[in-house]
């Protein structure tokens, strides 16, 4: 990969702190919102979005706002004309900071069965206290570390997390308990399903890092993807939500810079450049075992992307949605 500037180098902006009233609207509206708000053992706050109450697309659109550290803004929208009834839409104008340094699952967070004293667990940490935390190389290479006195974790989990991992966050981020929230939401639940799904532009940054190109001239993003009926199959969750974003995710990018990177932005970001394209996730997903890193990663992109260099105002345009395909893997036959 390229070497590049640290994009958030001097950024004084905290996403904990900004997102401090997103969390307690989503504490203070527990009901309406269909979920669940306790104190653990250690006084750590824990919101349930979808293990034992129902939760809701409502909780899901403003629980992906606040992986977002409240600098993004994700709509629903009704558009069956585009093939699908129900869609998101989601726009950032600090798009590195919302996704990369906030909404990004990217926090390993493991215990084993000893620790546990029950079956192991596993979640990939979500949402501004990673950026507390840093325990991940994307902060060096971001040039950020948030400073709140306050945090608030996302995990895509199905059970409550051990006190192992809770312990591990709270001395990884160094806040008190009382000042973090964790929030739980099952891929299974309406929640869950809204909060992935709203990652759509998050994918495109992440693919865009990994192709090298310069994350700091990446200055605005808008994106949309259809949204699912979650599955009560975990697997098939997993796999509808995916393939809302491969195949139904549409990107539009504003950056600075070269047009020769732009352009190759454009081609080269769509997942139609993987070799896996044009399949159901759950399908990948079963083939490579279960394995994450058995599948090309080159998958991990929107449908379709636009990317506009504001610095010459040309834009290019790249991949195209299958709306085909995810009609027949949701819709049932009449």
């Amino acid at each position: 990969m390229t070497e590049h500037a640290a994009p958030l180098h001097g950024c004084a902006l905290s996403v904990n702190r900004h997102v401090t009233p997103w969390v307690e609207r989503l504490c203070a509206e527990a009901d309406a919102l269909r979920v669940r708000v306790q104190r653990d053992d250690t006084g750590v706050r824990v919101v349930d979005a979808g293990i034992t109450v129902p939760g809701s697309v409502a909780a899901g659109l403003l629980i992906g706002e606040i992986c977002m550290g409240g600098f993004g803004h994700i709509d629903l929208r009704s558009a069956a004309s585009d093939g699908w009834p129900s869609w998101l839409e989601v726009r950032s104008s600090l798009p590195v900071l919302a996704c990369l340094a906030s909404q990004y699952a990217g926090w390993s967070l493991a215990a084993s069965k000893e620790e546990t004293g029950a079956k192991k667990f596993f979640a990939l940490g979500s949402g501004p206290v990673r950026a507390l935390a840093v325990k991940e190389p994307l902060f060096a290479e971001l040039g950020y570390r948030d400073q709140a006195e306050q945090g608030v974790l996302v995990l895509e989990v199905d059970r409550v997390p051990p006190p192992v991992v809770l312990h591990k966050v709270l001395r990884d981020s160094g806040l008190a308990p009382d000042a973090l929230t964790v929030v739980l939401t099952p891929t299974t639940s309406a929640a869950g399903t809204t909060q992935v799904v709203a990652r759509v532009l998050e994918v495109a940054l992440h693919k865009a890092h990994e192709l090298g190109f310069a994350l700091g001239d990446i200055v605005d993003g808008v994106a949309s993807a259809p949204l699912p009926a979650p599955s009560p199959d975990g697997i098939q969750a997993m796999g509808r939500t995916n393939d809302a974003i491969l195949y139904g995710g549409r990107v539009h990018l504003s950056v600075h810079g070269s047009d020769d990177a732009a352009r190759t932005l454009a081609a080269a970001l769509p997942s139609a450049n993987s070799r896996d394209f044009g399949r159901s996730f759950a399908d990948i997903f079963k083939e490579a075992a279960y394995d994450f890193y058995k599948i090309d990663r080159a998958l991990f992109a929107p449908a379709e992307v636009w990317v506009s260099n504001l610095d010459s105002g040309r834009s290019w345009h790249g991949g195209a949605l299958n709306m085909d395909l995810l009609r027949s893997l949701w819709l049932e036959a009449r």
